[in-house]
């Protein structure tokens, strides 16, 4: 198994889409429509395995100093092989190349995110437009579950 973690092209868009389905239908990812993957396509990571799209997330950038791990999805089948972990570590050395200093997560995945070094944070502490902008779309809103965590880096 070769995995190796590249940037997208346009074209990716509609795997990514089939990939992340049943996670969006359950409610666990928010919905990003072909246009919003395609405005926002340099923020993500793709894992590929032997050509074959496996996994991918993005590091969606709210601040000069903040940005964010969205869309974390490894295929079914591939899926306790540290390819989520993976393509978080990735996204941290882009994160910190770029010169942040903290990312974070909204999860459901609070042990696999502290694993990595994510702390538990507030949800009350995040960006106000974070909230707005996508919790308003999430078919749980306003009862959340999911946990906010952060990372210095």
């Amino acid at each position: 198994m070769k995995l190796e973690f590249i940037k997208p092209k346009l074209y990716n868009i509609s795997k990514m889409q089939e990939l992340i389905r049943p996670e969006v239908q359950s409610g666990v990812i928010l919905d990003r429509s072909d246009d919003e993957i395609a405005t926002n396509i340099r923020s993500y990571t793709l894992a590929v395995v032997d050509s074959e799209l496996v996994g991918f997330c993005a590091l969606h950038i709210h601040t000069a100093y903040l940005a964010e791990i969205r869309s974390l999805i490894v295929k079914e089948g591939y899926r306790g092989q540290k390819i989520g972990e993976n393509l978080i570590k990735e996204v941290l050395i882009e994160a910190k190349d770029l010169g942040l200093q903290k990312v974070l997560s909204l999860t459901y995945k609070q042990a696999f995110f502290e694993r990595l070094g994510f702390v538990e944070i507030p949800k009350e502490s995040l960006p106000e437009h974070k909230i707005w902008a996508d919790c308003i779309k999430c078919k749980h809103f306003p009862v959340c579950n999911e946990v906010s965590l952060i990372k210095t880096i």
